[in-house]
């Protein structure tokens, strides 16, 4: 393509000589915006039993490219669509942000690997308009069998993970409706899954935790999800001014088990590094019955167990009871219904502490 100079010299050697010239730059530059979301299932068993076909289960509202989405997922298919999963994607905000151009994957995440599954996509760019027809949804009606939902890999705990990304085309630097995107946030802590790592990528953390003279930026809804404790804690903090975060201090508890209660929450993955320490498993223990998180207090439980001897019986015991682990104290009394071990614990100062902390267990086991 020629240039200005070039174009001009040759009108001119036309018989042009009056020229003038004026140029026009576009102050928008076309860009596209790409984002995920996981969306959690839990009891999908008892959702598939519950609702007939044609009933949806939707995620909560995400935003990716200046406009607001949400996954919404039939567990008995849509009408016209039994035997299969229907996933579809549904633009939230068109009322307030108008027609979008959107291209998208959806996947099941693989709970033995964390990687994406089962995975189908659009061939193309979607318009997400009510122009000529309300046409604001688009998906799979026949997404994936029943049958294909493996229940070690998807279904692990009776839990489905849907992945979808989504990539929004056609934004404009001057147009309204692009708002700047979420700059992707470092976590504060190791997560293994992507579940946890696409809140991160999409979402702006909106909670400040400090423990142990550490802050920990966290997100109010994942909290909320995982702790009806933290909920309730969330519920009385003071609000942040503008967009700034709500901040929660916790005056009692260490940084590092601050560190591994936030991280289980957002992925449900514990640190086996951490809970190889009986000192470290028994406080991970007590902060995950203060927060009713209650899976990774069974797992500090069971973490425990190997631990039990002549030397720990006792405070062992003696925390057993006082956070409710059955589990626990049964493999302590096991332990200490053997005449050696509690004529051996008589002698050291473990009896006296089990006579001032746990009486009744110390009656149960003379009265054996």
């Amino acid at each position: 393509m020629p240039s200005m100079s070039a174009a001009l010299s040759a009108l001119r050697a036309a018989g042009r000589q009056h020229l003038s010239v004026s140029k026009f730059v576009p102050k928008f530059v076309e860009r596209q915006a790409t984002g995920s979301h996981v969306f959690q299932i839990d009891k999908y068993a008892q959702a598939r039993r519950m609702m007939p076909n044609g009933e949806k289960i939707r995620s909560d509202e995400f935003r990716v490219g200046g406009h607001d989405w949400r996954l919404e997922c039939y567990p008995n298919g849509l009408t016209g669509n039994r035997g299969f999963v229907s996933l579809y994607l549904t633009h939230a905000s068109h009322a307030k942000t108008g027609d979008a151009t959107a291209r998208l994957q959806f996947s099941i995440l693989d709970q033995s690997c964390w990687e994406p599954s089962c995975t189908k996509f659009s061939d193309d760019y979607y318009r997400f308009s009510d122009t000529h027809g309300p046409h604001l949804s688009w998906g799979f009606g026949n997404f994936i069998e029943h049958e294909d939902l493996d229940k070690e890999k998807h279904l692990k705990d009776d839990r489905l993970m849907i992945m979808c990304d989504v990539t929004v085309a056609g934004l404009r630097a001057d147009d309204d409706h692009a708002v700047a995107e979420v700059e992707p946030a470092s976590p504060p802590f190791d997560l293994h899954g992507p579940a946890g790592q696409a809140i991160w990528n999409t979402e702006k953390p909106d909670v400040e935790i400090e423990a142990g003279g550490e802050t920990f930026p966290v997100h109010r809804r994942v909290l909320e999800a995982g702790s009806p404790v933290f909920k309730a804690d969330l519920s009385l903090a003071p609000a942040a001014a503008g967009d700034g975060a709500a901040a929660l201090r916790i005056d009692d508890m260490d940084a590092d088990v601050c560190k591994a209660l936030l991280r289980f929450i957002y992925d449900e993955v514990p640190s086996t590094d951490l809970l190889e320490t009986a000192g470290m498993a028994e406080r991970l223990l007590v902060a995950a019955d203060r927060y009713k998180v209650e899976k990774l207090k069974h797992i500090c439980e069971k973490a425990l167990l190997p631990s039990v001897c002549l030397s720990s019986v006792a405070d062992t015991l003696a925390l057993a009871e006082r956070h409710h682990c059955p589990e626990l104290r049964d493999a302590c009394m096991r332990f200490l219904s053997s005449c050696d071990n509690i004529v051996a614990l008589a002698e050291t100062d473990g009896f006296e502490k089990m006579k001032k902390d746990c009486p009744s267990a110390l009656l149960e086991l003379l009265v054996k």
